[in-house]
């Protein structure tokens, strides 16, 4: 095996919103992270909802029955 082909592996603090959530080795000292598994809806079980109510009447007043007729 080669000799130090791996980068060295410190203690590193993953930084979510200014809090240390959790604590690790990565080869870098912190990591800011913008979502984690404790702020994830998926994890969390939170529902978000998502704006999607009106689309299809849009696209029937855009396009009306134009997309069902056959040229």
């Amino acid at each position: 095996m080669k000799k130090d082909l791996h980068p060295k592996a410190v203690p590193c603090k993953i930084i979510y919103q200014g809090q240390v959530v959790m604590e690790t080795l990565s080869t870098r000292p912190e990591i800011h992270v913008d979502v984690w598994s404790g702020s994830h809806p998926f994890w969390t079980g939170e529902e978000r909802f998502v704006d999607t109510e009106g689309r299809v009447e849009k696209f029937s007043k855009r396009f009306g029955d134009s997309y069902r007729k056959r040229g």
